[in-house]
């Protein structure tokens, strides 16, 4: 059997065909050299150049040509509501990354967080599970990394 290589991601191919596809949490759609196993069972190494942060949705190229689609899966969060500036401005304060959903603020769960938010500014704080995919860094695009002046 040929052993599957992903030597490159593709953000936008709407066309290509998709033999499987990959749930994964925000921190482990952080990679650069990672044996992944997707939903069908596929086991795909993945060997890029760099460490690449994955968004949902994006394709890994397959050394035989196939894709395997990107998901951002399931996990932990905190749902916040309030006074949402307010909020937005405490979290990025600490540096976490966040979603913006129109009436709500979605975090990564974090019990000190969640206390300063919910007893300390007063945030409406629920426990929930869904896909995370916040915004992106001042710089680029995906998560803040470290760059280069």
């Amino acid at each position: 059997m040929t052993q599957l290589i992903v030597h490159n991601i593709v953000t936008d191919n709407h066309s290509a065909q998709v033999f499987d596809t990959c749930a994964l949490t925000y921190d482990a759609r952080l990679m650069r050299r990672k044996v992944l196993t997707c939903d069908g069972g596929t086991a795909v190494l993945v060997d890029l150049e760099h460490t690449t942060s994955l968004n949902d949705g994006d394709l890994l190229a397959l050394n035989d040509g196939r894709f395997i689609r990107i998901k951002a899966a399931a996990e932990p969060l905190y749902r916040v509501a309030g006074d949402l500036v307010r909020m937005a401005w405490h979290i990025g304060n600490r540096h976490m990354p966040c979603q913006f959903a129109g009436d709500h603020l979605l975090i990564l769960r974090d019990p000190v967080i969640g206390h300063m938010l919910r007893d300390h500014l007063g945030a409406d704080v629920a426990e929930i599970d869904a896909p995370f995919t916040p915004e992106g860094g001042a710089y680029g695009h995906g998560r803040t990394m470290p760059h280069a002046h």
